[in-house]
């Protein structure tokens, strides 16, 4: 019996998906505690530079990459590594990869052990036969959710907020979808710098929530 391919990413990125999303903030805790992201609309923009122009952008075309795969798997995930900025950014893409590919690997099968989680992701979602386009607007929904979800726990936003700024950056998520859908690894780049210094700055904070 064919599965509906919306049901299969659904499960894959649900909060419920065990690969510890929740625990990380991206470097948004270090943003809060700087007085950088400090209610929804701040949230927001801060959300949607990652989805334009970091690295939500940069993510999705490493997703895209592995579910061409045009490149050797081993080179595109070098990349992925290289581009996290900070230690704990990198622990971040590698053990939730991990955790997606030991759930993966067990329930659908496959080889996908030792990758990043959008390498991870793009290479399950290619196997699967799952359509690129609808692959990335859900990573990337799911991506800026998580975050979304962090900012309720730190405090900026509430529920109700929280699911206004998770609406109002769907259209991003899918214009970042189709930038990112042809895989040119040429073209990755990452410019949200202010959110990459967080993300070093959180690895220094005296009391912390998340692990990134």
């Amino acid at each position: 019996m064919r599965i509906d391919p919306v049901l299969t990413l659904t499960q894959w990125l649900s909060p419920a998906f065990p690969v510890g999303a929740f625990t990380y903030s991206h470097g948004l805790e270090a943003a809060f505690h700087a007085g950088w992201v400090t209610d929804g609309e701040s949230l927001r923009d801060w959300l949607g530079d990652l989805l334009t122009l970091g690295s939500g952008l940069s993510d999705a075309q490493f997703v895209a990459a592995a579910w061409h795969w045009e490149l050797p798997v081993e080179e595109i995930d070098a990349m992925a590594r290289a581009f996290a900025p900070s230690e704990e950014r990198l622990l971040e893409t590698v053990a939730q990869g991990e955790a997606f590919a030991q759930v993966v690997d067990a329930v659908w099968g496959g080889e996908l052990a030792g990758l990043t989680y959008p390498v991870a992701l793009g290479r399950a979602a290619a196997r699967e036969g799952l359509a690129l386009e609808l692959t990335l607007q859900m990573y990337l929904q799911a991506f800026i959710t998580n975050l979304v979800s962090a900012a309720q726990r730190l405090g900026p936003v509430g529920q109700t907020e929280a699911q206004r700024v998770v609406r109002d950056l769907a259209p991003l998520c899918a214009e970042t979808a189709a930038v990112a859908a042809e895989g040119d690894l040429t073209r990755v780049a990452s410019a949200a710098f202010r959110s990459d210094i967080s993300a070093m700055r959180h690895e220094t904070l005296y009391s912390r929530i998340f692990r990134s």
